[in-house]
């Protein structure tokens, strides 16, 4: 089966953290059937992990050119594993893929979190007598879990995350084939090239996002929460509700507009953060005395509003019926999410306002798209990050609010100084108006000019083809421009992201539109 993944990115241990990722330069099937146990019973709730069988490392870092394996031994251990995967209880089928890389055939095992764990496996698969351990993850290692952890463990047999459950209220019509190809794209998956060849059911059980018994197989929550159009149908109130106090909730709190953002995780991220920077985000301009520079900054860096946007929608409880709050008033933005932070992290830290590190994710499946996405890094990142873009735009810091309960997390993030005592809005704004998703923000006449300075020929080329055809497709594209379609992508991303150009519509019906 192919990845979920690009084998580079696994290579390289980008996008996937490194104590996820184990190279073997051979098949040693008692060590790798440890690390399958210690993967599938995911203690630290990271999402699993993968094995490179026929690659070397040194220090952690994958030696190039890889070993390889024998391409005629790979049918073999896949028949070894047939038997092995047997052997442990309850019952666990890790997946594989063969690859080529550097001109040699490596296996990879895939070994998502289990959703019956814990997982026991014996100690030696290949000894006579099998003693049945229970495994985790220790750094980079393997270990046979021992006394309070192997309680904790067994303790996580009912604790199995919100998003890795399965739903019979998902139905394969809820899917976006649009939505999955667009992730696919992005991630430059294998599978993209199969998507349209074979049944939607076939990908979403060879990305994991397919549980239960062989005769009632269900979609799970994540998949939806990614791939839906309208995941709110599913889970009530997935959605982003943007209100906007010129003068302040307290001061006039009659004079508001409101916006609401619908659509899959992805597109909600994407949606807020349009609607803020044609909205909201501006850049300043401050002369100084006797000095010929002026000091530049935004009222608020669009960094640590997406990486606040993404944390809340990351960690919400898609369980509860309310929606991701965003209220802009004239000294901040207030970023509401609920529930509020895991209990294991104490008051004096939330309140700090710096790494909040939780041993328990609500939806970790979704975090390891995220991810993959370049939309979260994880490892408890967020807090520090917006801070740190706080800083350097010469903004103040932010605070995190939660109450004894934890019922909910406000992420305050404070306008600039230099702004001024009301909310001034860079163009009118109509209230419950559903927001296009997908759809970058305008920039301003001169910023889009400065933007097309430093283009490469990838990305000139493609604003000369949509100049003549605003409506011509990714293929077209590839086949005129001659690079592959990741290429294509990545030019398409950074002429939105310099708000060069944006996706007007869905893409069987929509059209390009060029801001220059």
């Amino acid at each position: 089966m192919a990845l979920p993944i690009n084998i580079e990115d696994l290579l390289n241990r980008r996008k996937i953290e490194s104590n996820r990722i184990e190279f073997k330069k051979g098949w040693n099937p008692t060590d790798v059937y440890r690390s399958i146990g210690a993967f599938a019973n995911d203690f630290d709730n990271l999402g699993g992990g993968y094995i490179l069988i026929g690659v070397e490392e040194k220090n952690g870092v994958a030696q190039r050119p890889v070993t390889g394996v024998n391409p005629e031994a790979v049918d073999g251990i896949m028949k070894q594993m047939v038997g092995f995967n047997n052997l442990i209880e309850p019952y666990y089928m890790p997946r594989t893929s063969v690859e080529e890389i550097d001109g040699k055939t490596i296996l990879v095992i895939w070994i998502p979190a289990g959703v019956n764990r814990p997982y026991a496996v014996p100690s030696d698969v290949l000894a006579k007598v099998k003693k049945p351990v229970y495994c985790v993850r220790d750094g980079s290692s393997s270990i046979v879990a021992k006394g309070e952890v192997l309680d904790e463990l067994r303790d996580m047999a009912n604790r199995v995350p919100f998003d890795e459950r399965p739903n019979p209220n998902i139905k394969l019509t809820d899917i976006s084939m649009a939505l999955l190809r667009d992730y696919l794209a992005k991630v430059d998956s294998r599978l993209e090239k199969v998507l349209f060849t074979q049944s939607l059911e076939q990908t979403l059980e060879q990305m994991d996002l397919m549980d239960g018994p062989s005769e009632n197989r269900m979609v799970k929550n994540v998949a939806a929460m990614m791939f839906c159009e309208h995941p709110e149908r599913i889970f009530r109130y997935t959605q982003v509700d943007i209100v906007i106090f010129p003068e302040g909730r307290i001061s006039d709190p009659n004079n508001f507009s409101e916006t609401t953002i619908y659509g899959s995780v992805p597109q909600l991220i994407q949606g807020s953060l349009t609607y803020l920077k044609n909205n909201i985000i501006r850049e300043y301009v401050k002369k100084q005395k006797n000095v010929p520079e002026s000091i530049r900054f935004f009222n608020y860096p669009i960094q640590a509003l997406e990486e606040a946007i993404v944390n809340a929608l990351y960690h919400r409880d898609y369980q509860q019926y309310e929606p991701v709050e965003i209220s802009v008033e004239p000294d901040g933005i207030h970023i509401l999410s609920i529930p509020g932070p895991d209990r294991s992290i104490s008051q004096a830290v939330i309140d700090k306002g710096e790494r909040m590190i939780s041993r328990r994710y609500r939806n970790r499946r979704l975090g390891d798209f995220l991810k993959e996405l370049d939309l979260t890094e994880g490892r408890s990142t967020g807090i520090p990050t917006i801070q740190e873009e706080l800083k350097k735009n010469g903004s103040p810091r932010a605070t995190v609010e939660t109450n004894s309960e934890r019922s909910f997390i406000n992420v305050f993030i404070p306008v600039h100084k230099g702004c001024g005592k009301r909310v001034v809005l860079n163009a009118p704004v109509n209230a419950s108006v559903n927001v296009p998703v997908n759809v970058p923000a305008n920039a301003t006449a001169n910023a889009t000019a400065n933007a097309t300075v430093n283009l490469n020929k990838t990305q000139k080329s493609i604003i000369g083809m949509i100049a003549e055809n605003n409506r011509v497709t990714y293929n077209e594209m590839i086949e005129k421009i001659g690079v592959d379609r990741s290429n294509i992508y990545r030019a398409i991303k950074t002429l939105k992201e310099k708000c060069i150009l944006e996706r007007i519509g869905e893409d069987k019906n929509g059209y390009w539109k060029l801001n220059i």
